[in-house]
């Protein structure tokens, strides 16, 4: 028998204790990982990766060029994982789509008038659609932000309520350019309002304005993932995007979601970088592991 989830009050959700979560993350920066942990954790955060062309000047030999280095990141170390994506526009999700036939990456789409959001509903929803018509398995949609800091939850909730419906079979991630909300409160408020609307990720930023992800609110978010868990014993996924660019730091958010969420989290089911630089600067640091050596950035695809 399922439960039936009864929704909050969007306008009460908790305060955040600001103070208390950049305390927090300090600590998960201080944490100290042995060798065979590292790579262990290098390995996964490839994994994770979605690599992401977002530009205007996309064509389709870019977008191949992009899904050839998602199967094939670097051969020559045996053991390296694909990335978890690659994330297009809904014009080129065909293109991607057919590159990738016979692996395991799957092909996510912006939607719903990326980046801006700017757009009416009805638009936004074909946008959707088209996007997985052509085979997107993930959808990326954006928030009204307007909307959201006008105060009018209830559009925001039923304009994402709508836009999973439309995506029928893809798992949808909603992007609430955490930039742009300003506070820590907004961004708690955000979370609950997408996972109560149906959302299977939740994602910090289009990484085209900064601030995009941080540490502060990455966590705000998973602890809003770990309490809508709590209450409905449904999974959420995390996805910080835009900022992440070294394996340093990428280490540091996998040990924020362990001791945030637990091990359940810790595969690319449910958690993702939004970050295609991170892939570069990852593959360094194994090949440093491997051969004790570091190579030059020379030796690894930009694109």
């Amino acid at each position: 028998m399922s439960t039936r989830i009864i929704l909050p009050d969007f306008r009460n959700t908790p305060v955040v204790d600001q103070v208390g979560i950049e305390e927090r993350v300090a600590r998960f920066t201080t944490r100290s990982i042995k060798k065979a942990s590292k790579m262990q954790g290098l390995k996964l955060t490839l994994s994770m990766i979605d690599l992401t062309t977002l530009e205007g000047k996309d064509t389709e030999g870019k977008v191949k060029q992009m899904c050839y280095k998602a199967a094939h990141l670097h051969d020559v170390i045996p053991g390296i994982p694909s990335v978890a994506a690659v994330c297009v526009y809904p014009t080129m999700v065909k293109t991607a789509k057919d590159a990738l036939k016979g692996t395991s990456i799957k092909v996510a789409s912006v939607s719903t008038a990326f980046p801006s959001g700017q757009s009416t509903r009805e638009i936004k929803i074909n946008d959707t659609k088209f996007a997985v018509e052509n085979g997107a398995d993930e959808i990326d949609m954006v928030i009204s932000r307007g909307e959201f800091l006008k105060g009018n939850y209830n559009y925001v909730f039923d304009e994402i309520a709508e836009i999973k419906e439309a995506c029928g079979p893809a798992r949808l991630k909603v992007i609430f350019e955490t930039g742009e909300l300003s506070t820590l409160d907004n961004v708690r408020r955000a979370s609950e309002i997408a996972m109560y609307a149906g959302a299977d990720f939740i994602k910090t930023s289009t990484g085209k304005i900064s601030p995009a992800a941080t540490m502060p609110v990455t966590l705000v978010m998973l602890e809003a993932i770990r309490d809508y868990y709590y209450k409905t014993g449904r999974m959420v996924g995390m996805k910080p995007a835009g900022g992440i660019s070294t394996a340093k730091a990428a280490l540091h958010y996998l040990v924020m979601v362990k001791e945030t969420l637990g091990g359940a989290w810790l595969s690319n089911e449910w958690f993702r970088f939004g970050a295609s630089s991170l892939a570069n600067d990852v593959l360094m640091q194994i090949a440093k592991e491997t051969h004790g050596v570091y190579q030059s950035s020379d030796y690894f695809s930009k694109d």
